[in-house]
């Protein structure tokens, strides 16, 4: 295995979906690097080859064709190049193919180790499917049955501070032990301890002689430190330990990788942290990523980074959404009339397809409700899990096809809608999936991304403004003045409830001048009372959106369908 990318000229990386596997290539022109292209098969985990080989092979062979460079020879991959530009330098790999690993978290006390252990377990996609901890009231031959019926693939065990607590770490080691020895060798899960660290050599000498054992530093050393960052190194470790034996052809490709294989949440986290560091210090960045089988929400700032997987999508994953998010709470998005049966409907009919792609006015608007519902649920989540996470964010980086595939007024649209954003912030759209692969290539290689994003590779959207005020429906609260490069001025007085894209075309810069009408807030923070700044127009320009937040939607059905007209026009759709 190579170890380095920094002396690669060209670099492929391969994406493993639950859906597609994607082949995407960076290379050097003029000196700088840029994307290239991108080529798409049928992710081939399932019947009838059970191995991912022959997807890379067909993505490969895709992007062959759509560059008209040579990459393969005799259906094998050219590495490393060669002189007459064919092959390519450096692979890394990303994936979420799978189901989500199912996860029982141990600790001690509820609010301490194993909410620690929870959100270490969100931070991956998996599936919690039970925990216990000290204050647990089952007997223990109950819990140990609820061990067997959760079926785990991984167990979390966590608790104690360093030099603390003991006992009932042993209490729990003895749980797992009897457990694993009524287990069939081959379906034991593999263990993490991330709890005290004086007790890392016994327990890791106890638990390994029945399965595998990772041992990461503890996630709370003290009562009140919380510490994931390294625990989540571990995690993403054993994933790919557990997944090389769940996705066939997974191990073999890892003898010709730069970097060790990584699962796409932590790989997309990590870009968001790394432009964490190169952004405005005065603001966090958010990114989120939805597919058909989970969403990943990752908020940073100056470098400290907190991530969230669901297991809510577009296709497979909108069964786990319709389990947290009533079918009602996602019709109120409906411009038109639909029965809520038959979106329900609809959306259980997507988890069996898919693949299906909406075609009619009604389907069109059933799933971008769903993706504004999910989009929701899942930052409320997260920001419940992690209540330190950053209020503002700049730039929100919008990814997966769920969210790419309209038109960029529409993509602006739900995610103004479903993320409800704060202050002022740019959405920026990564149309083509590359964040997942920069992150795993910023691993050795912090030039490549911060060319490629410095490139026309992300689309700039717009940049949204978000006064708040307590002002009644359709008050005027704001005068809006945009002076243009040129001298001249506009002004626009913007209403309480409504959305107003201001007279800033696409890549036009231009200073923008807010004089509030009423008592308004920017910044719910309070540490920016900046009322004059610069924008530069995105493909949607400039929008003010002036309906508060939470967004508050009509009871009456007919009239909120009204307003969710008139406020998609707003955006331009």
């Amino acid at each position: 295995m190579t170890t380095s990318l920094v002396d690669a000229e060209s670099v492929l990386a391969i994406e493993i979906g639950s859906i597609h596997t994607r082949a995407l290539l960076f290379d050097l022109v003029d000196g700088q690097y840029r994307f290239i292209g991108a080529g798409r098969a049928p992710t081939t985990i399932q019947s009838p080859f059970f191995d991912i080989s022959e997807g890379i092979h067909l993505a490969i062979s895709n992007l062959q064709e759509i560059t008209s460079r040579i990459l393969l020879e005799e259906s094998r991959l050219i590495l490393p190049g060669k002189p007459d530009g064919s092959g390519v330098d450096q692979v890394v790999l990303t994936y979420t193919a799978g189901q989500p690993l199912r996860v029982v978290v141990m600790g001690l006390l509820e609010d301490v180790s194993l909410e620690s252990a929870r959100r270490l377990a969100s931070s991956a996609h998996t599936l919690i499917t039970e925990s216990i901890g000290l204050n647990d009231r089952r007997p223990p031959e109950a819990q140990i049955d609820a061990l067997l019926r959760a079926k785990p693939d991984l167990i979390i065990l966590s608790g104690g501070t360093d030099q603390g607590a003991s006992r009932s770490i042993a209490k729990n080691v003895d749980l797992l032990t009897f457990a694993l020895q009524i287990m069939p060798r081959e379906k034991r899960p593999e263990i993490i301890y991330a709890g005290n660290q004086t007790l890392t050599t016994p327990v890791k000498d106890v638990l390994s002689t029945y399965t595998q054992v990772h041992v990461a530093p503890n996630l709370r050393p003290e009562i009140d430190v919380e510490n994931l960052s390294p625990a989540q190194d571990v995690l993403a470790e054993a994933e790919f330990h557990i997944r090389s034996r769940q996705i066939g052809g997974l191990q073999s490709y890892r003898s010709i990788l730069a970097v060790e294989p990584l699962s796409a949440p932590f790989a997309f986290a990590r870009m968001i942290r790394f432009l964490s560091r190169i952004n405005n210090p005065a603001k966090g960045v958010m990114g989120v990523d939805l597919g058909a089988g989970n969403l990943i929400v990752a908020t940073a700032f100056q470098g400290n980074s907190e991530v969230s997987v669901f297991p809510m999508g577009t296709g497979t994953g909108i069964a786990q959404a319709l389990r947290v998010v009533p079918v009602s709470e996602i019709a109120r998005w409906l411009p038109i009339h639909i029965p809520e049966s038959v979106v329900e409907d609809y959306l259980w009919h997507k988890t069996l397809h898919p693949a299906l792609l909406p075609i009619t006015a009604e389907t069109v608007a059933i799933e971008q409700a769903a993706i504004r519902q999910i989009l929701w649920s899942g930052l409320n989540q997260h920001r419940a899990r992690y209540p330190n996470a950053p209020l503002l964010t700049e730039p929100i980086l919008a990814a997966g096809m769920p969210l790419t595939q309209w038109s960029p007024q529409i993509s602006l649209m739900m995610l103004a809608d479903g993320l409800q954003p704060y202050g002022i912030t740019t959405f920026v759209q990564d149309a083509h999936g590359l964040t997942a692969a920069l992150g795993i290539i910023s691993t050795n290689n912090t030039i490549l991304p911060v060319q490629v994003i410095e490139s026309n590779a992300y689309l700039n959207l717009g940049t949204v403004i978000t006064p708040l005020s307590n002002a009644r429906y359709g008050t005027s609260i704001l005068r809006v003045k945009v002076e243009y490069e040129a001298g001249n001025q506009v002004s626009l007085e913007i209403r309480q409830g409504s959305i107003t894209a201001l007279p800033i075309q696409a890549g036009q810069t231009a200073k923008v001048h807010l004089q509030p009408l009423r008592p308004i807030t920017i910044d719910p923070t309070g540490k920016d009372t900046t009322r004059s700044f610069k924008v530069i127009g995105g493909v949607c320009g400039v929008i003010v959106d002036a309906r508060g937040r939470p967004i508050s939607l009509p009871a009456d059905a007919a009239r909120r369908r009204d307003m969710l007209k008139k406020w998609a026009a707003g955006f331009g759709v």
